[in-house]
């Protein structure tokens, strides 16, 4: 006797179907974080990819603006919601990065920040009563422009770019890169490629051996075009009775949907329809494990040290002998 019709199916595949309604409801966080120049376009960018106006400009609009001296963090958080999915996105801009003759230290306040807020999650993650669903402040990815009148990566940008990609996903672009003829960006692009790779500097994304070959060919398309060569523009432009969003220059008007302009619907694409989740899922178990883990190390060690001071009978706050760090007199110093 055969069973009926249906009576064989488990139904464990509805899973997907469990998980899209509860995501549904709760939506998702994402974060990320602008590091440029003053007037590389930032804002407009953003802007332009979410195709809504978010954030303003912070960059100075008249010659008598005082420019800033240090490095600000101003995060802007909105709601967004597209065919049923709501995002919570939070776009941090950093007015003053790199606008002054000696910008030694400006990256410091962006490395503080993203370190902030894997500590902020670190706090919340170890509460004895935690939150349900931990509010993720976390940074998923980091815009880096780069300005296209520098020719290649300035030491600056070296120093920044070794620094970022410790702690986040970093995508480089080049910002306005209307400003460059169709040659200099492929030179641009090429000698960028060169130097990242000469000082080992890893952008996101990253190899990963849980890929497939459909990833894999998928990544490997995204590396060819990485530094994105972008345009961003909120402007509507009627060309032969066409409306297209772009740029209208002298010489012509630039399309920034269109491929052969600009890299800018690849970025779109890369960030939100193809590698979204993984820039979410990658900060989680690559760049917040990293900062965890060194965390609770520092935590067992303090421990174990106070642990050794109570057994040796050191009272808490007693100052506890430390080796001496010179040699003292009677010793002699070897000579190198």
């Amino acid at each position: 006797m055969t069973a009926p019709e249906g009576q064989d199916y488990v139904g464990f595949d509805t899973i997907t179907q469990q998980m899209e309604r509860k995501f549904l409801k709760r939506g998702f966080n994402l974060n990320v974080i602008l590091v440029g120049e003053s007037g590389m376009g930032k804002s407009t960018l953003v802007n332009s990819i979410f195709t809504t106006h978010l954030v303003d400009s912070q960059g100075r609009r008249t010659a008598q603006e005082v420019i800033r001296k240090t490095t600000e963090i101003s995060p802007v958080t909105q709601t967004l919601e597209e065919n049923g999915v709501r995002v919570r996105l939070t776009i941090i801009d950093t007015p003053g990065f790199g606008d002054q003759c000696n910008n030694e230290g400006c990256w410091v306040p962006v490395i503080k920040y993203i370190k902030d807020q894997h500590a902020a999650y670190l706090a919340r993650e170890l509460k004895p009563f935690r939150d349900r669903i931990i509010n993720d402040t976390r940074v998923h990815a980091c815009l880096y422009f780069l300005n296209p009148g520098s020719r290649g990566l300035r030491p600056l940008d070296v120093e920044v770019l070794k620094r970022l990609t410790e702690v986040t996903n970093v995508i480089p672009v080049i910002a306005k890169s209307d400003s460059m003829t169709s040659d200099e960006r492929t030179l641009f692009k090429r000698r960028v490629k060169e130097e990242m790779a000469f000082h080992r500097i890893s952008t996101y994304p990253y190899t990963s051996d849980d890929d497939d070959e459909e990833d894999r060919m998928l990544n490997a398309s995204i590396r060819d075009l990485i530094p994105f060569a972008v345009v961003g523009s909120e402007e509507t432009i009627d060309v032969d009775g066409t409306s297209v969003r772009g740029r209208r220059h002298g010489w012509g008007v630039i399309n920034i949907f269109d491929e052969s302009h600009c890299d800018f619907v690849h970025l779109r694409n890369f960030m939100l329809r193809t590698h979204l989740s993984d820039l979410v899922e990658v900060t989680a178990q690559r760049h917040y494990e990293q900062f965890r883990t060194s965390q609770l190390r520092q935590i067992k060690e303090l421990r174990d040290q106070q642990s050794a001071a109570a057994a040796a009978g050191v009272l808490p706050g007693a100052v506890v002998p430390q080796p001496p760090t010179a040699p003292l007199p009677h010793q002699p110093v070897a000579q190198v």
